[in-house]
C-alpha cells in the first residue's frame, strides 16, 4: 500500500456537499483507505476565474498505481460534471494527486509530486492540517513555504458535524 494526498477544490454548485460526497465515492473503493480529511478552506481564485473556491485535502492508502489513482480521480471528476472549456475555468470538482509515496515523475499527464503544490495556500494549508511535518525531498519542509503564499486569501470555514483533521476518517465498517 502506498500512501498519497489528495487536493479537492470546486467553485460552482454546492461545492462543500459535492467535496464531500467524491470523498464517500473514493472510501466507497476497495483498492483505497481514506486515512484523514482536512477541514473545509474557502481561498480566492489563483490564476483562474469565477468566485471563491472550496477546498480540501485527503490522505489515503492505496494498492493503485499513480496513474490508476489518476484515472478513479478524473472518473470521479466526470460523475460530477467536470467540464475543461479552457484552463483554470471555473469548476464542480477539480481532484489532484498532491504526492504519492516514492514517486517523482514529470510526464505530461501525471507530474509528482504536483508541480505547483508549494505555491497555493489552498493546498498547503489543509495539507499541512493533516501532515504537519510533510516533507518532500526536492523541496524540504513544506510549512517552510507558508510565508510565500501569505499573502493569498483563504479561510478556514467552520466545521458543520465533521471530524475533518481527524485520522481514520472513512473507515470500511463505517460504509
Amino acid at each position: 500500500m502506498a500512501q498519497a494526498f489528495i487536493g479537492f477544490g470546486g467553485n460552482i454548485g454546492d461545492t462543500r456537499q459535492i467535496i464531500t460526497d467524491a470523498i464517500v465515492c473514493l472510501a466507497l473503493r476497495s483498492e483505497l483507505h481514506i486515512l484523514a480529511k482536512s477541514c473545509f478552506y474557502q481561498s480566492a481564485p489563483v490564476e483562474a476565474t469565477g468566485g471563491d473556491y472550496i477546498n480540501a485535502v485527503i490522505e489515503i492508502e492505496t494498492e493503485l498505481s499513480p496513474y490508476g489513482l489518476l484515472h478513479v480521480c478524473q472518473a470521479i471528476e466526470q460523475e460530477f460534471g467536470r467540464e475543461r472549456p479552457y484552463s483554470n475555468a471555473p469548476r464542480t470538482l477539480d481532484l489532484d494527486i498532491l504526492s504519492f509515496e516514492g514517486v517523482i515523475q514529470n510526464e505530461t499527464e501525471l507530474i509528482l509530486p504536483h508541480p505547483r503544490i508549494i505555491e497555493r495556500s489552498f493546498v498547503l494549508l489543509p495539507l499541512l492540517e493533516i501532515a504537519p511535518n510533510f516533507f518532500l525531498p526536492d523541496l524540504g519542509e513544506l510549512k517552510s513555504y507558508i510565508p510565500k503564499v501569505a499573502h493569498q486569501r483563504i479561510e478556514k470555514l467552520p466545521c458543520r458535524n465533521c471530524n475533518c483533521g481527524e485520522k481514520d476518517v472513512y473507515s470500511p465498517s463505517s460504509h
